[in-house]
């Protein structure tokens, strides 16, 4: 049995949403494309129909891959949490190392750094869970402990 990963309500609605696409869309327009290069002629040298079936390949390949995510998906109640307090689906406000940095706190499968959405099982989602603003949380990272400020906790809308 798969292990179960946690997931914003944001997340989990795009996992939801991806499976949607692949399965009523996505699916139709690579059975239209093998269809259309089929009538070529000679599938052994047609690259169309090559190039079709591959991406019909990934297609239910991705869509295997989403039933068992979302199967396997434990979506955070974020009203359990108070407001206040840092835990999944948080967005904070930091002061480290002088600089004001902004993130989200989504489940792993959801880390994105270049979204600054960062894992609650991260060095620093680990260190910031259960925090409040005007907490100072040490976090032990490769370069040494860092200190850094919680400046401001707040929910999704």
């Amino acid at each position: 049995m798969a292990e179960k990963q946690k997931y914003t309500k944001e997340g989990y609605q795009k996992l939801i949403e991806e499976y949607e696409y692949l399965t009523k869309q996505k699916r139709e327009e690579v059975k239209t494309a093998i269809a259309e290069a089929r009538s070529f002629g000679d599938l052994s040298e047609n690259s169309e129909y090559d190039e079709a079936r591959n991406e019909q390949a990934k297609v239910e390949a991705r869509i295997k891959e989403l039933e068992e995510l979302i199967q396997n998906a434990e979506v955070s109640n974020e009203e359990d949490v108070e407001e206040d307090v840092i835990g999944l689906g948080s967005f904070v406000k930091l002061l480290s190392n002088g600089r004001e940095v902004e993130y989200s706190i989504v489940g792993s499968n959801e880390a994105n750094p270049f979204e600054n959405k960062i894992s609650d099982m991260s060095v620093i989602g680990k260190s910031l869970l259960g925090k409040r603003a005007g907490d100072d949380v040490a976090v032990i990272t490769n370069a040494g402990q860092v200190t850094i400020k919680v400046l401001d906790v707040s929910r999704a809308k």
